[in-house]
């Protein structure tokens, strides 16, 4: 989990804005690719699920390795 040290900044005295430093940004960017990668890996493996299987050793004698 990324600590997040933001600076808050107002805009007619609401919540308007959240500044973050270069760094946590990084590691927030970072962090959600890797989570758009998992979630792109459980969904094929979802689709993949009823498609057909082979050992490695049939597949070693089918090819005579």
């Amino acid at each position: 989990m990324v600590k997040l040290h933001p600076s808050i900044l107002e805009r007619d005295g609401k919540k308007a804005f959240a500044v973050l430093p270069y760094e946590e940004f990084l590691k927030i960017e970072e962090e959600l690719d890797d989570l758009e990668n998992i979630k792109d890996l459980r969904s094929a493996k979802a689709e993949e699920v009823t498609a057909p299987t082979a050992s490695l050793a049939s597949v070693r004698k089918e090819l005579k390795i």
